[in-house]
């Protein structure tokens, strides 16, 4: 199985960020404000291969959720050169899949983008350590060994933040599990359906801790429009919305159909992966805090805008009345 790295959680919209590129698409028009959205056909850019944690958008389009609500949605599969937010921005794509935290980074930055639906409740990314190291709590892994790392993310910089760095060798992650597998004193980020399956098919095993537990818990696998497309068919963006909370229950209730699905299309992973990364994902998306699928709070946004600029990530929060919307109204 290929290991897909973490940091599509960020993607490489990082770099589009970061050189301020986004603020002038989000004042582009593109071409699915036009007809696309008064036909009903939609496209959805993923920030990844089809994997599970798009279960849910597959399964809406294979059970008839989307085709129901009166859409027809094309999915684009996503990858480490697929902008996502830029693609949304100026109208490319209808909808897209980004991080929470991406989110707030692009409003900074100017794009004019809303989150619709959080997929994930509860943020995915953690740091493994072989369970033979004995380590209890986070702090124990940055106590001594290596740490792989991506650095720049958010998560990165909370995580350096709390535990200062000074009692480990951080390095760069380089998306795979091959060190992991071999030096038990070598701990690294990952994608909690992703790296430790992958360790413990190669005999490993890992201990792991979620990021979420230490403080950052962004939404993750989050729906994003343009706020034109929002305010100028409201209907078109809940009925999407509606339709992909179908397909999540029906996904968390029974994932084979649509990993068949997916299956064909990122022939990287086998079906026992697939299988094992919708377990491992399900409490993440859907717990007892969780009285609507895809459900986000204002607080949640609140206190991750906070956070950003605690770590230096931004300057300012953009007001969260211009990228909140009603979507449940």
């Amino acid at each position: 199985m290929k290991t897909a790295p973490p940091s599509r959680l960020h993607r490489r919209t990082w770099l589009l960020l970061s050189l301020g590129l986004l603020a002038t698409a989000a004042g582009c028009k593109g071409s699915a404000e036009g007809g696309g959205a008064a036909s009903g056909k939609v496209k959805l850019t993923l920030n990844w291969v089809a994997e599970p944690e798009f279960g849910g958008f597959y399964a809406a389009r294979e059970g008839g959720a989307f085709k129901r609500a009166g859409l027809d949605v094309e999915i684009m599969t996503g990858g480490a050169s697929v902008p996502v937010v830029q693609m949304v921005a100026n109208g490319q794509s209808d909808f897209g899949v980004v991080s929470g935290d991406e989110v707030i980074i692009a409003r900074a930055r100017g794009a004019d983008v809303v989150p619709i639906f959080a997929t994930y409740q509860t943020f995915p990314l953690a740091i493994m350590a072989h369970a033979s190291r004995g380590a209890n709590t986070m702090a124990d892994v940055f106590a001594g060994g290596t740490v792989a790392i991506e650095p720049g993310t958010p998560a990165s910089a909370h995580l350096k933040k709390k535990y200062g760095f000074d009692k480990v060798k951080v390095v760069p992650y380089d998306g795979g599990v091959a060190r992991f597998v071999v030096d038990k004193e070598y701990a690294q980020q990952c994608f909690i359906t992703s790296e430790p399956l992958a360790a413990r098919k190669k005999g490993a095993e890992p201990k792991v801790f979620l990021v979420a537990d230490e403080g950052y818990n962004p939404y993750a696998t989050v729906v994003i429009t343009r706020k034109a497309l929002w305010k100028e068919n409201p209907e078109r963006v809940r009925a999407f919305v509606r339709a992909a909370r179908e397909g999540w229950r029906a996904y968390l209730d029974d994932p084979a159909p649509a990993n068949a699905v997916m299956q064909k299309l990122n022939t990287t992973m086998d079906a026992e992966t697939f299988t094992g990364a919708a377990a491992a994902q399900k409490p993440l998306i859907e717990n007892a805090q969780t009285k609507k699928l895809g459900m986000m709070t204002r607080e949640r946004w609140e206190t991750l805008g906070k956070q950003l600029i605690e770590v230096g990530i931004i300057d300012k929060v953009p007001p969260l009345d211009e990228y909140l919307v009603a979507i449940d109204e």
